[in-house]
Formats: structure tokens, sequence, C-alpha cells
């Protein structure tokens, strides 16, 4: 019996997948037509509210089971890589992409390997090493919202939170100097961004245009991705050229390609130098987007939210001083701003969905999963739901501290049932750089200005779009200098 199947009783009567309810489609074509790839994880929760948390689609002759419960959730994240792993189709889209295989895409024992290099990487330790530089590229963004306070420019909120998180890992990860922040010349940001979005839409395209006929958008995409390749194999040559001139840097790596390399090179570590590309490009990939757009989605709540902005701007005045003099220590205690982090991230997050594909027979509660089914885990559905947590829609950082916002278990249950890196064995390795990346730009933001406007075009509720990582469409920003902090 699986862990899965352990979940439910034993004694529960199988389903196939195909028994379970679900949209209706068109002949032979099922739903693919149906699905809005912008939307889709909207579509999705929808469908869980009309058919239950197991429900089932079809894409030709092909059924995907969708599972909303959180405990199986957890369940299937938790069986990787033995019982499920990333789907082929992203497999072969990646690889269709010019894309280097990278640890997020691996399976079995080639993911093993990447893994424990890149957890070497991400050691805390390593991490509170390359605080210093993450610091430098904090004061560029500080400087950059200065320069626009000052000229009372509107902030577009997501290019600048790109920016930093661009500058960040590049500075953290690859001990390379890309600043976006002191320059519009941004070229490497511009062809990052054109990655994940085109991913997302392949990934969901009914038919694979793209191969019989190459648009602008294609033709695009295929630049940038030769010029961020060009990019990450300059970053391992410069690393590469510095633990020779510097043998010590072997025992003391200062950044996470550095300490990756070493892992690679270490015997028997079955790692290619084709793979640490692979994994250079989805620390900037993951690292730009997902961090930036969990920032983007922090600060709209807070500025809907006013008692709890005045809250994080309070612990935060008071913990950290002077902004432009942050130290780790600093950013450890800000408890209430970290809970609002994770608070944003159940209500908001990035990943919402996680496409996953069988790897043999098994049952996912009292449902028949052959090998090779693509299961769809939405991440949010639990979380939002007052089943599960006390005024579960509202924006209550509250809940993620012990002790407030009612008993102790709350903060216990919102850990058990918001999984935004994850779980298992697989859970997201650079969760612990994630955030002290936005703990770090909040602490400048809060310390150093007053907000005077987070906005969207039409003065509502940020909407969702789904391009891979889902990201708020059109924040802007506005900022006053704060009196005392000026130079």
């Amino acid at each position: 019996m699986t862990v899965i199947e352990a979940n439910r009783s034993a004694t529960a009567a199988l389903r196939r997948i195909d028994e379970l309810p679900g949209p209706r489609g068109l002949p032979w074509l099922g739903n693919m037509f149906q699905i809005e790839p912008k939307r889709f994880h909207l579509q999705l929760e929808q469908w869980c509210r009309d058919f239950g948390a197991m429900f089932h689609l079809r894409t030709g002759s092909h059924r995907i089971l969708v599972v909303a419960d959180h405990a199986l959730v957890a369940a299937i994240l938790r069986d990787r890589p033995d019982g499920f792993r990333r789907t082929v189709k992203l497999e072969k889209i990646g690889l269709e992409m010019g894309l280097p295989p990278g640890v997020f895409g691996a399976s079995g024992d080639a993911w093993r390997a990447q893994r424990r290099m890149v957890m070497a990487g991400f050691d805390p330790a390593h991490v509170k090493g390359y605080f210093p530089s993450l610091l430098q590229v904090a004061q560029r963004l500080r400087g950059r919202w200065q320069k626009a306070a000052r000229e009372q420019q509107s902030i577009d909120l997501q290019a600048d939170l790109m920016r930093y998180t661009v500058d960040a890992i590049a500075g953290l990860a690859f001990g390379a100097e890309v600043n976006t922040l002191e320059s519009d010349d941004d070229v490497i940001q511009q062809h990052l961004d054109k990655i994940f979005p085109a991913l997302g839409r392949r990934l969901l395209a009914p038919l694979p245009l793209w191969r019989w006929w190459r648009s602008a958008a294609d033709r695009q995409l295929e630049q940038s991705l030769v010029e961020v390749k060009a990019a990450v194999a300059g970053f391992i040559a410069q690393a590469r050229d510095r633990l020779v001139a510097e043998p010590e840097l072997r025992v003391h790596p200062r950044n996470l390609l550095e300490a990756m390399i070493v892992a690679a090179d270490a015997p028997d570590s079955g790692i290619t130098d084709v793979q640490v590309a692979g994994n250079v490009l989805t620390m900037l990939l993951a690292g730009e987007d997902t961090t930036a757009n969990t920032l983007a989605w922090t600060i709209h709540l807070l500025w809907r939210h006013p008692a709890a902005l005045a809250r994080a701007i309070e612990e935060v005045r008071q913990v950290a001083g002077d902004p432009a003099a942050l130290t780790l220590e600093q950013l450890g205690q800000l408890d209430y701003v970290e809970a609002c982090v994770h608070e944003t991230m159940r209500l908001k997050p990035v990943a919402p969905i996680m496409p996953l594909q069988a790897l043999h027979d098994q049952n996912v509660g009292n449902v028949h999963v052959p090998a090779g089914t693509v299961v769809i885990s939405l991440l949010r559905r639990d979380s939002v739901s007052d089943e599960h947590l006390p005024r579960a829609a509202s924006f209550e950082p509250e809940r993620w501290l012990a002790g407030e916002g009612g008993p102790g278990q709350i903060a216990s249950s919102a850990k058990r049932i918001s999984m935004p890196f994850g779980a298992g064995p697989r859970i997201c390795p650079g969760r612990y750089l994630a955030l002290l990346e936005m703990k770090m730009a909040l602490a400048v933001l809060l310390g150093g200005f007053e907000l005077t406007e987070v906005d969207t075009p039409d003065g509502a509720e940020a909407r969702e779009r789904l391009a891979f990582a889902m990201s708020p469409v059109g924040l802007s920003m506005r900022l006053a200098e704060r009196a005392t902090m000026s130079p």
C-alpha cells in the first residue's frame, strides 16, 4: 500500500478516473479547447466548487485527475520522486525549447544527483555568507525608489521587483555583477521574462502550432534563449576561473554556483556541466519570477489592509532601524513581516497548480490511477476554506504567530494546509533564500518610505494571471521618502 492509499480506508470501493464527475467536453476533443491558459487555475478552482475535491478532465483520449484535498495533495507531493514525476510533456517542451536540464524537471537518479549538488549551494550556512551581496542589491533598490519618490513617479511594482530578484540571484548565486536596478539596459531580464510565459503557453496549448509555424514571438523567444544560455555559460566560466585562481574557494565557496561546481566536481557525482548550466538557469528563472510575484502580492495585500500595514511598519522601524545598515540578525527578528509573507503565499500562491505524472499504477484516495496519468494538484482550495481555517478568505498574518488570533493550533493548521514551497523530498531548495530576499525588500520599503498609493489600472483588486507562475496584473506604487531617513 502506498502512502497515498493509506490516507483512505482500504475498504473503500475503488473508482476509475472516468467515473468521477467533471466539466462536459466536446466529442473526441474533451475539454482541451475550454482551457484558458491565463486563468486555468481559476477554472480548475471553479470546477472544484462544481464537482468536488476530486474530478476529471479529458484532453483527447487522455484522462486527467484533479485533486484539491490538502491531505491527498500533500501525500502526492511527498510521493516524489518514486511515485510521481514532472510531466513528460514539460520535459519534452523544455528540451524542445533548448532549456538545459536542471533539478526542477529531473527525475529518478538524475534528480537525486542534482539535488545533492543544489542543496550544497543552498545550505543556510552558505546563504548567510552571501548576505553582504544581498544587502548591496537591496540598497540599489532603495536608491531606485528614492529617485522615483523625489520625482513623484509611479513605480511599475512588478518590473522593479523583478529587477531586484534578478540582481539578487545573479550576485548571490553566481557572483556576477548584474545591475538592472541602476540601468535601463536590463537585457537579461527582458530575455528571462519571455521563457516562463512561453513554457506555460505551450504546456496548455491544445495544438503545438509553434512546431509548424514560427510566430514573431517564437522567433524572439529563440533569440532570448540564445542570449540567456550565453550569459549562463559566462557565469559558469567565470566561476571556474575563480576556483582555479583561488583554490581556497573549493573549501569556502563565496556563492551558490561555486558551491555547486565543487559538489559537481566531486568523484562519482554524476553531474555534467550541462546539468550545472540547467540549474543555473533554473535559479535565474525561479528566483526572478516566484519571489518577485510574491513580493508584489504582499505589498498589494498590505496596502489593502491598513492595520496589518501599520503593524509591519512598526516592527520594521523598531527592529531594523536604518534600512541602509540592515543585519541578518535584524531580519531574523521580523516575525510579523515574515507572517505577512506566509499569509500572502496562502492566499496568492504563485504556483497554485502542480501537474505531475504517475510513474506506476497506484490509488489516490479511492481512485485508481494508471501509470502515466497526469494528476493536477490544486494547492489553494483548502487553504482558503472555512472548513479548515477560521476566516480563511481574510488576510490575517497573525494566524502564523502561535498564540495570536486564536489558539496555537491555528498556526500549525495553516502551516499544514498551505504548501507554497511544495512538500516532501522535492520541497523547494531555495525557500530559505527566497524568504530572506522578501524580508529584505520589505524592510527597505517599510523602513525607508511612506506608501502613498498601491493600485491597479481600474482601482479594484489585482487580477490573477497564470503564466507558468501566477502574478498580479498591472500593480503600480507611489512612494514618499520617510522624513527621518532622508540623506
